[in-house]
């Protein structure tokens, strides 16, 4: 059989679309209501479908419409199609160097205390390219979850055909208000409040091995779901938690915060995850080297 009478027979990938629809639904109106469509136009495109194929795809009764086992076949093929079809236009758009937007993975509380209140600038810099964050931790498919960049703490193995670049390796420390430690604590951690993370449970231990101190009993403990929730803890002045550069530079910079006992390096850094060099994606680099000279400040 050739190409061109293969082609004959496929329906149009716009009919395909509203069968698709009315076949998830086993609605006509249902179907039409969510590609914005009338009820006829979905009738219609079904109809066509049917006539190229040959066979029934639904059976109508009372108003209601129910897939038949030709329907049920063609629905998974279709399905799986739209799909990879549709995956492959986004890759293509996401990863291609002229398209406008940039997918960017980055820490929750990267994003909140660092990234966010840098954005409005880039854009500034960039207004060509929009930047689309969403706020995740840990390991990342870049692919299945189609982005570009991922910026992460690499306190888990990376995929080996990624490439990493590093930001910059993190420092970690008790901070506080300067007054919740001239009231409250005055040199003495046993007296303070201390304030933990769920995402970071070792953290206060982490950091009393790299400083080499002793077990330190608190005088109390209070415990937060997530590192950045810590943090702002801390600046309502509940308590002293152990907090981290780049994520409390503005902090300690406004004097929010400050870090009575200095910071000690974590162990981990900061990167930023990508397929390829920053340097061959044009959207990639321009932001690369932006956040390279923001976290040189």
């Amino acid at each position: 059989m050739s190409n061109s009478h293969i082609k004959r027979r496929l329906p149009p990938l716009g009919a395909l679309t509203a069968f698709e629809a009315a076949a998830r639904h086993q609605s006509f109106s249902r179907a039409a209501q969510e590609l914005h469509l009338t009820h006829g136009a979905i009738s219609r495109a079904v109809a066509q479908v049917e006539e190229r194929i040959g066979v029934d795809l639904f059976v109508r009764r009372n108003r209601r419409v129910y897939l038949t086992a030709a329907g049920q076949r063609l629905l998974q093929t279709t399905t799986e199609s739209l799909d990879a079809l549709s995956y492959t236009v986004e890759e293509i758009h996401r990863h291609d160097g002229a398209s406008p937007f940039l997918a960017v993975s980055c820490e929750p509380s990267l994003a909140m205390r660092w990234l966010m209140p840098r954005l409005g600038e880039f854009r500034t810099l960039c207004p060509e390219l929009n930047v689309d964050l969403r706020m995740a931790g840990g390991p990342i498919d870049l692919l299945s979850e189609n982005c570009d960049i991922a910026i992460r703490r690499m306190d888990f193995g990376a995929h080996e055909d990624y490439q990493i670049t590093t930001l910059c390796s993190e420092l970690a420390g008790p901070v506080c208000t300067k007054d919740y430690w001239e009231k409250h604590i005055s040199q003495d951690l046993n007296k303070a409040n201390w304030l933990h993370s769920r995402t970071r449970p070792n953290a206060w231990d982490d950091w009393r091995n790299a400083y080499g101190i002793e077990k330190i009993i608190p005088k109390s403990e209070q415990h937060f779901d997530h590192f950045f929730y810590t943090l702002q803890a801390a600046q309502n002045q509940l308590g002293i938690a152990i907090g981290s550069i780049p994520l409390v530079s503005d902090d300690l910079k406004a004097q929010r915060l400050i870090s009575p006992l200095g910071m000690q390096s974590s162990g981990h850094d900061y990167v930023l995850l990508t397929l390829e060099e920053p340097n061959l994606d044009p959207r990639i680099a321009v932001f690369t080297n932006w956040l390279m000279e923001q976290i040189t400040r």
